[in-house]
């Protein structure tokens, strides 16, 4: 039976163990800087257009990540806004250098 988790504090180890490999986490940050980018670039810019990738360029990387190395189900289908938030959390950390710690705590081996 899997575990339902109730709270973000909960579901964040989880997401971590979801996320056990670097190159899940590397493709992961590929995306989530594909989005940061194409943000940016049509809120300077004003061409309102480009936001319509977004979802495009964060999942389609996280996706191949999931289905290809990981080889498990990614947790966005069933916690959405939580494996949103995880996901800026985790690419937020390794851009500052926190998330080794993170890893560790969630029982990560690096």
């Amino acid at each position: 039976m899997t575990k339902t988790y109730t709270t973000f504090a909960e579901f964040w180890p989880f997401y971590l163990r979801e996320h056990s490999k670097p190159a899940t986490r590397a493709l992961h940050y590929v995306g989530t800087s594909l989005v940061v980018a194409l943000a940016g670039y049509a809120l300077l810019m004003g061409e309102w257009l480009w936001l319509i990738a977004l979802p495009l360029a964060g999942y389609f990387f996280a996706w191949l990540a999931h289905f290809t190395i990981e080889k498990n189900r990614p947790a966005t289908f069933t916690y959405p806004l939580w494996s949103l938030f995880a996901d800026f959390r985790m690419w937020w950390l390794w851009l500052s250098g926190g998330l080794k710690a993170e890893l560790e705590r969630a029982g990560v081996a690096d």
